[in-house]
């Protein structure tokens, strides 16, 4: 016996009366994507101190470039950082000027730049739908607001774009810079203008953000969207028409205009030093070698895309062969698309974007999960436009009933995950009882009973038939895991790895000595530099602390003593006498001590190194 389709109210509601009503679906409108950005990106974004390791190395080298006066050369602790280029050492100094050096500027240029993705892609949807709309003459005015709000709501709430959405480095920016690079360009070739002197406006937009993808983190912000728009012109045999209608020579004049200065004065003043570590070790070297220990295998970005863009990314596969086709290579569906107007190749340039990131950085040899994150908004795309014919009056497509039906399965699997995480923790020397207060809190059991009633959800909206209903829902289960979840559990993280290192660089800032060397031992954690406001000297481990407390014994001439922050562990094996050290304080697993150069009584530990 087959269920007859169900309209439940809350959309039935929308498409009869909010749906008619210019005004209330512009109010609504505002408020949708208000609300959205604001529970993904500034809900509670300064609320926790910084993350180690990467987020500190930022926001110190952009305090010190701040307090230095030099925009051009980032620093830390007094030694230069090459890794990135500097629009987001620029960005994070002025905030630090207009908001004062805290959390919240670090990480506002990355809000900001999460936040522009989702708004253009709201744009950019709603436009393609409205030409949709005017080529079948008709208006559907609800489907238009209803899918684009929809598609941004799947941008913003997802792992990846919160993650780096809340983080103060320059993945976002990136991100930020490619998308709306890619969607202005989409909207300038969709307007099909003659060609001119001067190339449409929005081509002259992407190719100023492409400019400041390139001032973000080099190459890949025009590497990877050229890729992208190459394999997508030529695809549709348009190379030669979009090229002289695009004037990519102009684009590239742009791209160098912007971006020439910084890299002209930068090596003008480092050199080689420069070039070789930006050029060399953190561009070619990380595409064509393993860099850090960043390897992973041909799947990895597989399982990133899998979690980090969940629960919808279960729709992707379906996504993906209505608007590639299953035999996109054949002349008959090339002829298909190519016979649409171009304001309806807003699938595939979708396509081609989110492939053309997935392989680029398959290929690479260094792998991290943030390397994917500028196809995050294409995904949200293509599930967008894939559930925009549930708001027509055509039946329901196969692959989206059964999309949703492997949705239901994925929800069982999260909540079964979260329901046994608990066993599968290990302990974590930098917080120690961070697991017994993660069992006490009930959190991943309550998350297990999210997306359990999730999955029951979903699964009742199948056998009714509401399909429209069913990414609404995961985005409401989403909404409603961050909140009484992921939040709790990221204060609970912050209080356990991150506090006890704020509390104790205060404690050095005011108990340091004239001339007196803050020294971490252990795993570097950067925020001590932030925090401290102290040049440190960070050493691997005990026996290397040792050795440089015999040398500075020797050496220094202004210092009678040490400050040493570090481990309990390194601590313990350094296995110090209680006349060589003073217990400054401790908090969580590290421990504050001084020690006195030279030392009072000679440890075997000391006598050794």
């Amino acid at each position: 016996m087959r269920l007859k389709s169900i309209n439940l109210s809350p959309i039935r509601y929308w498409f009869q009366n909010v749906g008619d009503n210019s005004i209330l679906i512009t109010i609504f409108t505002l408020i949708w994507l208000l609300g959205i950005n604001f529970i993904a990106f500034i809900w509670n974004l300064g609320s926790v101190g910084l993350i180690d390791e990467t987020e500190p190395l930022f926001a110190e080298a952009s305090r010190q470039m701040l307090i230095t006066g030099d925009w051009i050369t980032p620093f830390f602790d007094g030694q230069t950082r090459f890794d990135k280029p500097a629009l987001i050492y620029w960005f994070q100094a002025i905030a630090y000027k207009i908001m004062g050096v805290n959390e919240w500027a670090v990480r506002i240029p990355s809000a900001l730049a999460a936040i522009s993705v989702t708004v253009m892609a709201f744009y950019v949807v709603k436009w393609h739908l409205t030409e949709k709309d005017r080529l079948d003459q008709t208006t559907n005015l609800p489907r238009r607001y209803f899918i684009a709000t929809l598609t941004s709501g799947m941008i913003a709430l997802n792992p990846e774009m919160i993650v780096w959405g809340r983080v103060g480095v320059s993945d976002m920016l990136l991100t930020g810079g490619i998308a709306c690079s890619l969607l202005s360009f989409f909207v300038g070739y969709a307007q099909n203008s003659p060609p001119s002197r001067w190339p449409n406006p929005w081509y002259v937009t992407s190719y100023v953000l492409m400019g400041a993808a390139v001032l973000t983190k080099g190459p890949v912000g025009i590497v990877l969207p050229g890729f992208i728009l190459i394999a997508f012109a030529l695809y549709l045999g348009k190379f030669k028409q979009l090229w002289q209608e695009a004037q990519p020579v102009l684009g590239i004049f742009i791209v160098v205009i912007i971006n020439a200065p910084w890299y002209v004065l930068v090596t003008w003043r480092n050199g080689w030093n420069f070039i070789n570590t930006f050029f060399g070790y953190h561009n070619i070297e990380r595409f064509t070698e393993v860099v850090n220990g960043h390897s992973a295998p041909w799947y990895f970005y597989f399982l990133v895309v899998l979690f980090g863009f969940l629960p919808y990314s279960v729709f992707l596969p379906a996504a993906l062969i209505k608007f590639m086709g299953w035999k996109f290579w054949q002349n008959s569906w090339r002829s298909y698309i190519i016979s649409q107007e171009r304001s309806q190749h807003l699938g595939l340039f979708a396509c081609f974007w989110f492939l053309g990131v997935f392989i680029f950085f398959t290929i690479a040899t260094t792998k991290l999960p943030s390397y994917v994150l500028p196809l995050m908004p294409a995904a949200g795309i293509l599930i967008g436009l894939f559930s925009s014919d549930l708001f027509t009056h055509k039946p329901t497509d196969k692959s989206f009933r059964l999309s949703s039906w492997a949705n239901v399965a994925f929800s069982l699997t999260i909540a079964i995950a979260l329901l046994h995480v608990l066993q599968l923790l290990g302990t974590d020397s930098a917080a120690p009882e961070f697991y017994q207060q993660l069992q006490h809190s009930g959190l991943t059991n309550l998350g297990g009973w999210i997306w359990l009633i999730a999955a029951i959800a979903v699964a009742c909206l199948n056998l009714i038939r509401s399909y429209r209903i069913v990414l609404p829902t995961n985005i409401l289960a989403f909404v409603i895991f961050l909140a009484l979840v992921l939040m709790p559990a990221l204060f609970m993280m912050d209080e356990q790895r991150q506090a006890p290192l704020r509390q104790l660089s205060a404690l050095a800032v005011s108990e340091i000595k004239p001339h007196e060397e803050l020294v971490m031992v252990g795993f570097q954690k950067p925020t001590v530099s932030f925090y401290s406001r102290k040049a440190v000297t960070y050493l691997e481990d005990a026996q290397e602390a040792l050795d440089y407390i015999r040398t500075q014994s020797v050496t220094t001439k202004n210092s009678h003593s040490l400050l040493l922050l570090l481990e309990h562990q390194e601590f313990m094996t350094m296995s110090l006498p209680l006349e060589n050290y003073k217990p400054m304080g401790k908090k969580g697993a590290y421990h504050l001590i001084r020690v006195p150069l030279p030392p009072i009584k000679k440890s075997h530990s000391l006598s050794k190194a």
